[in-house]
């Protein structure tokens, strides 16, 4: 059984489930502030303030996410997501920063 779970699971999360749930963390919970720059958030496709943050690598903005950063609370406020959710929305500021 716990085979079959994880196959699903990973099947999921190979399909476009997994970006949507990114999209949705992002909308809800990121976009507010980050597009307006509340509180010096960057904003979305700003290279500059973007590219020190994403050479840090994908584990340290995770990191960065879950424990939350200046006005930033853990999480972004979405306290139930998954890091997988966190880092599918993570992914969508490193595509707006290319």
């Amino acid at each position: 059984m716990k085979k079959t779970v994880a196959t699903l699971f990973a099947t999921v999360l190979m399909s476009g489930a997994a970006m949507a749930d990114g999209q949705a963390v992002y909308d809800k919970h990121c976009k507010a502030c980050h597009d307006i720059g509340l509180a010096g958030a960057p904003k979305p496709g700003d290279s500059a303030a973007w590219q020190p943050r994403i050479a840090k690598g994908a584990d340290a903005l995770l990191t960065t996410v879950k424990t939350g950063q200046g006005a930033m609370p853990p999480k972004g406020t979405c306290n139930d997501c998954d890091d997988v959710a966190l880092t599918d929305a993570i992914q969508i500021f490193i595509d707006q920063a290319k």
